[in-house]
């Protein structure tokens, strides 16, 4: 079920932004270079953000969700990750995992899991990338056998955000053995819903990042795990469209948090080379840092104009089946704004000289943080694929 996007005037939506900005000023700003020193997961904090909506940004209002479109969110997305950029990329994930159940899920698996997700009592991940399928994502080797009225579940996810604090985990298996990488293998992909408390479900170690460090990232370890046939996603064979569905929103979604990460690198850059004096006068009298600044900024307001364009077109979307031109546009999104990103973080470090590397100045976890952004919803060379694809019409 896609949810009715409010009409929302443009007092409302600033007066929606001011919220948000208060919430990543007050309670995400403040301890992020901590949170991130210690690898420590705020679900505390999230779930005051959970009471402002940003559990179920763009879910609908009937199972507990804020309605709002998917501008506003990529909006709120950049906002969120001008406080911590790990922790906003972390809520944009959950916001994915609790849209798919509402959009796909049954009236019952509605009821039970997205008033949770969204009001952030309950944490959701999404598991799709395995030990060997990363890019490849249609060679998953997951399986779920049918035994009756149950499906058993065997395998192994690898990098899965919130691994070990999720209250539901959106597992892609293979519930036709007879598809499989080089055979056809986005066909016998299966969307389900596995509960934390499943028998048989557990976790990796936590794994020691570059970045991101505020958000867990575990395996999610399936052994013999049986879930009821109810907790199927979607229908049967349908998991690899609802998960390529639930990427192109992901994909924005994570192009924002860029957006917002290079933003506040930007920000304290300038302000930065307004003090900072050498050869006697302030660097920002000297004509390379202002030609470096203007390309940063110039940069970002154009990957800003494709991540909003981007977040248009899903709005006007009439059905939730995959649509060609869009997901190239999401790709288009996601390949230059967490390029221009990284590029725009990286080089207020760099401006920053000795003190930029230095952790209390948090350019240094910006950077950290924005470079997995590359990678992730998809590589930016996969990006690459997609748009050439949709080009050549293939």
């Amino acid at each position: 079920m896609t949810p009715v996007t409010p009409d929302l005037t443009a007092e409302e939506r600033a007066a929606i932004l001011d919220a948000v900005r208060d919430f990543a000023e007050n309670e995400l700003a403040p301890h992020a270079l901590e949170w991130d020193a210690q690898s420590f997961f705020p679900r505390e904090a999230l779930r005051r953000g959970g009471e402002l909506g940003l559990g179920g940004i763009y879910i609908s209002e009937d199972v507990g969700g804020s309605g709002l479109s998917r501008s506003d969110a990529v909006a709120i997305f950049e906002q969120l990750a001008q406080g911590d950029t790990a922790i906003a990329a972390y809520i944009s994930i959950h916001n994915m995992v609790a849209w798919m159940i509402d959009t796909y899920g049954t009236d019952a698996q509605r009821t039970r899991w997205v008033p949770l997700l969204a009001s952030m009592s309950g944490f959701g991940s999404y598991c799709l990338t395995e030990p060997g399928a990363g890019s490849d994502a249609a060679a998953i080797t997951t399986s779920a056998i049918r035994d009756g009225d149950d499906f058993v579940l065997t395998g192994v996810k690898q990098f899965i955000s919130g691994g070990g604090e999720a209250s539901v985990y959106i597992v892609m298996a293979r519930t036709d053995p007879s598809t499989g990488s080089g055979t056809g293998g986005a066909r016998g992909i299966t969307a389900f819903l596995v509960p934390a408390d499943n028998p048989g479900l557990s976790f990796g170690k936590l794994e020691h990042k570059m970045g991101w460090n505020a958000q867990p990232t575990r395996q999610v370890i399936l052994d013999e795990v049986r879930v009821p046939a109810e907790n199927v996603l979607g229908g049967e064979g349908e998991g690899f469209k609802i998960a390529m569905s639930a990427l192109d929103g992901g994909r924005i979604n994570i192009a924002a948090c860029s957006l917002g990460g290079a933003q506040w690198a930007l920000d304290r850059a300038v302000q930065y080379v307004h003090e900072r004096f050498t050869f006697g006068e302030p660097l920002a009298e000297k004509q390379a840092v202002v030609f470096a600044l203007a390309d940063m900024a110039t940069e970002l307001r154009a990957a800003r104009a494709l991540v909003r364009d981007a977040a248009a077109a899903l709005d006007a979307k009439t059905s939730d089946a995959p649509d060609g031109d869009v997901t190239a546009q999401c790709a288009m999104a996601k390949r230059f704004a967490t390029d221009a990103g990284f590029s725009v973080a990286n080089q207020a470090l760099q401006l920053h000289g000795g003190y930029g590397y230095l952790h209390e100045y948090g350019i240094e976890k910006v950077v950290r943080d924005l470079r997995v952004h590359q990678i992730l919803e998809g590589t930016n060379e996969i990006m690459r694929v997609i748009i050439g694809r949709q080009l050549l019409g293939g």
